[in-house]
């Protein structure tokens, strides 16, 4: 997979990618990951890309041509499967959004800055607007690192144990269950006895349980959408 971002701050959404697991996908070629500083395709030496809203209103709106002498530039090198905005006004990243982006081969990802992009931006070049939650940041690159993330971790053999990531919360619809190491026993709190029992299906059974009792208690909203 490749992932080209485009951002008004490079500096600011790098970090995420040097460390971790993301870090590890890059250097095994597992994902390329290229930054594009929306300045280099600026209107004047000054760096102008973005200038007053028409209508009048408080806040500044990032400019549509130096957005599209970039992307185009990126067509021509290659083929891209998505070309996606983050954006607060939008439907809200979930886990089947992510692993259906894991499958995609080059995406773009805009980042969001001021009051926005030109509305032009998005009708002409943007095939999917994802948020992470409704709330505003000062840019799109913290979210762009999120959507990143929740992507990259899905791809094959980027996780150690490929079973880790289906069984990670979402993917059924259901929380995670509770999770416990050694020691079996601290300070007389005790590990639920069925997980040291060995016995498998029984230990299934307690993880299906817990999960659905956690889902019910914190987000029974999950549990209404997978019944309809």
């Amino acid at each position: 997979m490749r992932i080209d971002i485009i951002t008004v701050s490079p500096d600011l959404i790098k970090s995420p990618f040097e460390h971790s697991i993301i870090k590890r996908a890059i250097n095994k070629s597992l994902v390329e990951v290229h930054f594009h500083d929306l300045r280099k395709y600026a209107l004047n030496k000054y760096g102008k890309i973005d200038d007053y809203q028409f209508g009048g209103g408080a806040g500044m709106v990032l400019m549509i041509e130096p957005i599209d002498k970039c992307i185009s530039q990126l067509f021509l090198e290659r083929e891209y499967d998505e070309v996606i905005y983050m954006t607060p006004d939008a439907i809200t990243l979930n886990q089947k959004t992510a692993n259906i982006l894991s499958s995609a081969k080059n995406i773009i990802i805009l980042t969001g800055h001021y009051k926005g992009v030109d509305q032009r931006v998005r009708d002409k070049f943007i095939t999917k607007e994802i948020s992470i939650g409704d709330y505003v940041l000062s840019g799109g690159e913290l979210a762009a690192a999120v959507l990143c993330d929740a992507v990259i971790r899905l791809i094959p053999d980027v996780l150690g144990d490929e079973t880790s990531a289906l069984t990670d919360s979402f993917q059924d619809d259901l929380l995670a269950p509770p999770v416990y190491t050694r020691p079996a026993v601290y300070k007389g709190l005790k590990v639920p006895e069925v997980l040291l029992s060995g016995n498998f299906p029984k230990i299934e059974q307690w993880r299906h349980d817990e999960a659905v009792k956690r889902t019910q208690n914190i987000r029974p909203d999950l549990l209404n959408k997978s019944n309809t």
